[in-house]
């Protein structure tokens, strides 16, 4: 059975087997050190940023679906249009970060699922991060794309982990639901810096790659020559799923450390593993536990997202053979990207480097493309002469300028603010 056969309509029966990679984009954006983010962010502020994480959905949701517009119609992924259609130097800048944010990321997702299961079962941390890593290089390099796909979904499961500590925690629904209505923040550094985080954790570049890179796969397996309006809405479908999964998850992460951590004078948390084991003495060992198993599981699901997300992005921009349903003999150099990118990250552990670094390494590299890379994606998007009648519309239009704007405007006000 091949991925997802047809997602040419949006209704019927079998739709959940047709979700593919806007759903498995989604469920990557919340890795381990996502995770760790969303934490601290709740155990800081309380539910008084719950809004920012409301606010974002639509501007997630549009940059994506420009994403996955441009693979559908183009049959190229996102560093394959950038490569024909503006200057070079705009393409070398863009992957060169976002390979480097990525194996930064590896480094640190690795070392939060190794610290995770260390806290479930006694294995040594080095162990367990270089377990991970053979793990996912043999599934990544060794199983087929249209198989690979379908463990890559099953993993988005994962995440239920998160929704379901809301069950086994005191959360006062009232004032949630008032935070996340109202939006305001405290005219500060510190909370701005939180916003900034929450923003690069959402819309993160590497996703820009991955989900038109996987749009290609999915059209290629189909055998779809181009785009129809029956398509266009599945695929809107598809992604709606993975961004409004993105964010259910990212909040029920935010809610459940502000209703645990902040509310038992918990406001400094640096990991995803340290909220894990805070919860326990307050929420029970069934929650730390479920916290820990969401830690492993996205990070099996992300791990080879990043990777592939740097071998699709640079095959794009030097025209080397490409595809994760090719064996690596027929596309040596991709594979050898997705094999350094993960033994990079390894290396990194395995150097003695601080996890925490890697996140701020990263977080800082993805701030800065962010909003570059989203502006490249808006000018692409509304291009007649490239897009023809599936150019993007006002509202996405719209929707992915105002995202560029606060993106970049963040730094700003963080620079302003006392």
């Amino acid at each position: 059975m091949r991925h997802h056969p047809s997602r040419k309509r949006l209704r019927g029966r079998g739709y959940l087997s047709r979700l593919g990679p806007g759903i498995v984009s989604g469920a990557a954006d919340d890795d381990p050190s996502g995770i760790a983010t969303y934490s601290q962010i709740g155990a800081a502020t309380g539910f008084r940023l719950v809004w920012g994480v409301v606010f974002l959905l639509p501007f997630a949701f549009a940059v994506q679906e420009a994403c996955a517009r441009l693979a559908i119609v183009t049959g190229h992924g996102l560093a394959g249009i950038i490569r024909t259609r503006l200057p070079r130097p705009v393409l070398y800048i863009s992957v060169v970060l976002v390979a480097i944010a990525n194996t930064v990321n590896i480094a640190a997702d690795l070392a939060s699922m190794a610290a995770a299961l260390n806290l479930i079962l006694p294995i040594p941390q080095m162990l367990g991060v270089v377990g991970f890593a053979v793990v996912i290089l043999v599934l990544e390099i060794l199983v087929p794309y249209h198989r690979y796909a379908k463990f890559l979904r099953w993993l988005c499961l994962s995440l239920v982990a998160y929704v379901a500590v809301l069950f086994v925690v005191q959360v006062p629904w009232a004032e949630v639901e008032m935070n996340a209505a109202v939006p305001h923040f405290l005219w500060a550094k510190a909370d701005i810096a939180l916003l900034i985080a929450m923003a690069g954790t959402t819309i993160s570049p590497y996703l820009f790659f991955w989900q038109s890179a996987e749009e290609v796969e999915a059209r290629n397996a189909e055998g779809v020559a181009g785009a129809d309006r029956g398509h266009m809405r599945a695929m809107r479908g598809d992604v709606a799923a993975g961004m409004l999964a993105t964010v259910v998850v990212a909040g029920a992460i935010l809610v459940t450390a502000a209703a645990t951590l902040n509310a038992n004078g918990i406001m400094n948390i640096q990991t995803a593993e340290q909220a894990a084991q805070a919860l326990a003495p307050i929420a029970g060992p069934f929650a730390s536990l479920l916290f820990l198993i969401g830690i492993v599981g996205t990070g099996l699901l992300t791990v080879p997202v990043l990777a592939g997300a740097t071998s699709y992005a640079l095959a794009e921009t030097f025209g080397w053979s490409e595809s994760l349903e090719k064996k690596p003999t027929q596309a040596r150099a991709f594979y050898a990207i997705i094999l350094l990118s993960i033994l990079v990250g390894l290396a990194l552990n395995l150097g003695g480097i601080d996890a925490i670094q890697f996140l701020i390494i990263a977080a800082i590299i993805n701030g800065l493309t962010a909003p570059f890379l989203m502006a490249v994606i808006w000018w692409l998007a509304r291009d007649k002469k490239l897009m023809g009648r599936w150019a993007s519309r006002w509202w996405s239009q719209g929707l992915v300028a105002l995202a560029t704007l606060a993106m970049a405007g963040l730094p700003v006000l963080w620079l302003l603010a006392p």
